[in-house]
């Protein structure tokens, strides 16, 4: 697959589309509580999707067929945890929330980590470690720049910290599909890899574990748990490359040259 450059009239529409998935990830984050099952956060995501009129992307995305509008993931659950009526938030949780929709045909995708109540230094120093990771990527989101300087710079954020970032999943190239060109690894060597293009729009998705980097994905075939059964935190956005510097289209405040907060 090449990797297919948008034009500027394709970044406002990948624009809209971002800002009505950001829009109920708001929703989602803000109904993570203590009490709340997982599929309640589910039929948020549906009840958004139906009022907005945009497509769910992750539903019956694959093989086996994801079964669920977006990914919940609890503790030592690092992506891909499907929703159940059975699963709890519990005061001290942190969960990971993955989201993303089609609207005019454009993908958008984000994900946050969202503690739980009141919650351990630890997990809060895990979240915001790899909140952090992810804006250090986005500063280095700039025309001229390679794909390895991202992928070094989260690695060498969260190492810093005493963390390990997975290299199992990796953050993708967005527009048409999901997933698209180019991979966008979570390591590596700065310096490396393809040169980041203006009209290049990338997914950026840290997912930073608080022991060892090792994945365990469970017998559903989707669920995937740090191997060692150590917290994990999962942030991501979907980020335009522009003339003048990134524009976080998952992000309100963002404009183009300006990540925003």
């Amino acid at each position: 697959m090449r990797i297919v450059y948008k034009s500027p009239d394709e970044l406002k529409l990948m624009r809209e589309s971002a800002l009505v998935t950001a829009g109920i990830l708001d929703d989602l984050c803000a109904a993570a509580v203590p009490g709340a099952s997982t599929w309640d956060l589910e039929m948020i995501a549906r009840a958004g999707i139906a009022k907005h009129k945009v497509k769910s992307a992750f539903l019956n995305y694959a093989q086996p067929p994801y079964p669920a509008v977006l990914c919940t993931s609890i503790n030592e659950v690092i992506v891909h945890g499907i929703p159940r009526k059975d699963e709890i938030l519990k005061d001290g949780d942190i969960i990971g929330i993955d989201f993303g929709t089609f609207k005019h045909s454009f993908c958008a995708d984000t994900a946050r980590t969202v503690c739980v109540g009141k919650v351990s230094p630890e997990k809060q120093k895990l979240v915001d470690t790899a909140r952090g990771a992810l804006e250090a990527a986005i500063a280095l989101c700039v025309a001229g720049n390679r794909l390895g300087d991202l992928g070094h710079a989260v690695q060498s954020y969260a190492e810093a910290q005493g963390y390990s970032v997975v290299r199992q999943f990796v953050g993708h190239g967005i527009g048409r599909q999901m997933h698209e060109d180019p991979q966008v690894p979570n390591y590596g060597e700065a310096g490396s890899g393809k040169r980041l293009k203006t009209g290049l729009v990338i997914a950026v998705e840290p997912m930073v574990n608080a022991g060892s980097p090792d994945v365990e994905v469970l017998e559903d075939d989707w669920t995937a748990v740090t191997k060692d059964r150590s917290m994990s935190a999962h942030f991501e956005h979907t980020i335009a490359i522009t003339d003048d510097g990134p524009w976080v289209l998952t992000r309100a405040t963002s404009t183009p040259g300006n990540p925003g907060a």
